[in-house]
């Protein structure tokens, strides 16, 4: 029996998404909450997490990442679908053009990713290098050289 708990437990530290899904279908059910509005305030919340992200990494880096700004609409229009979907008079012209505007936000988080800067050359002499997500990559420097030498 000892063995049987202790194997539960590993399983559950290394895997906490089962535990937290668990516990989240527990409180809709007790809550008596409707499962779809229950998902809809769970994407609401996942909106408000990355506006957070991002309002901190622009605070911290002073830039902003098309990438979160992207993810915010997608997740948002994500939220609209499920909303429209669950509606018993539903109007398949919009869903089907949120899916479309989802489908468009894709490509160009794809396209935001693709084309990140990383090292820009402005002229033969000039290059910036711009700071670099992965680790141990973060340097940001202005290369000049003279051709008086």
């Amino acid at each position: 029996m000892k063995k049987a708990i202790n194997k539960i437990e590993n399983y559950f530290s290394t895997n906490f998404e089962v535990l937290a899904a668990m516990l989240i279908l527990v409180i809709i059910l007790i809550s008596s909450i409707d499962f779809y509005k229950a998902i809809i305030l769970m994407l609401e919340f996942i909106v408000i997490m990355e506006v957070v992200k991002m309002v901190s990494d622009f605070i911290k880096k002073e830039t902003l990442r098309l990438r979160y700004v992207i993810d915010i609409f997608v997740i948002f229009l994500i939220r609209d679908v499920i909303i429209l979907t669950t509606n018993k008079n539903r109007d398949y012209f919009d869903i089907t053009f949120l899916l479309f505007v989802i489908f468009v936000f894709f490509i160009f988080r794809i396209l935001a990713i693709k084309f990140s800067p990383g090292i820009i050359k402005i002229s033969k002499d000039t290059v910036i290098e711009y700071e670099d997500e992965r680790p141990n990559k973060k340097v940001i420097t202005t290369k000049e050289s003279n051709s008086d030498e």
